[in-house]
């Protein structure tokens, strides 16, 4: 399980609250971290992949504080960030086999991993192309796929579908939701269509701080809302 407690993190001195006493408790199944940009859901994220420090708080996983586990939380860790930052020049299968030894996956195992992976995410007929050669939605399937390799138990995706047309979208959506079995997912967006037949719980966040949450229908039948596009419309105004 992961626990987050009374976290709070701000930039510019103080002056900027990017998150306000943020309080989760987190077990298997797929979250939905739902709000407009600038709500702190990318603050939160790379937090919790420990790629920034937070003010006050804590963050635990399994009861351990996740700083304190470092490389043992990093193990069971998977991260999709919003920004593709990838090669253009490595090939789809040399981008895996370098995510590989990243994870220290064991040599015995990158290879039959990588083919794994890549099945997956639908790309096997394309591991040889160039990732210049990759669409904007290839190049996010193929991070989903570096994401989920060595079958992490926490696995974080930050935008996974940002850029993306709606087919690509409902693709991504779909990968996710085969996923979740056995796992823990936090799936940020901004996107309601993204995540409103997949999500066991959504978190709406609004300026830093937690509106609401609960599952997609508690959550409808709360706000006496038809859907949860209406619900989001109530919270975020938008």
């Amino acid at each position: 399980m992961l626990k987050i407690t009374n976290l709070n993190k701000s930039y510019n001195k103080g002056k900027t609250k990017a998150l306000k006493d943020i309080n989760l408790e987190i077990s298997n199944g797929i979250y939905a971290l739902l709000g407009p940009n600038g709500a702190g859901k990318s603050t939160l994220m790379n937090i919790l992949t420990l790629g920034l420090d937070h003010d006050s708080g804590t963050v635990n996983w399994d009861d351990k504080s996740i700083e304190e586990a470092g490389r043992e939380y990093r193990a069971i860790l998977g991260y999709m960030p919003q920004q593709q930052g990838l090669y253009d020049s490595f090939r789809g299968i040399d981008f895996l086999l370098y995510m590989a030894g990243l994870k220290a996956i064991a040599k015995d195992k990158i290879n039959e991993e990588s083919e794994r992976v890549a099945g997956l995410v639908n790309l096997s007929d394309r591991m040889h192309d160039r990732l210049s050669a990759y669409s904007g939605g290839m190049k996010q399937r193929i991070l989903l796929a570096a994401a989920v390799m060595g079958d992490p138990k926490l696995l974080i995706l930050d935008e996974p579908t940002a850029g993306l047309d709606p087919k690509e979208r409902i693709r991504v959506r779909e990968i996710t939701g085969s996923m979740a079995g056995g796992k823990t997912i936090i799936f940020a967006t901004h996107v309601v269509s993204d995540i409103e037949s997949i999500a066991d719980e959504v978190i709406l966040l609004k300026d830093g701080a937690i509106a609401d949450k609960g599952s997609p229908a508690g959550l409808c039948e709360k706000f006496n809302a038809p859907d949860l596009e209406a619900v989001y419309m109530r919270v975020f105004g938008e």
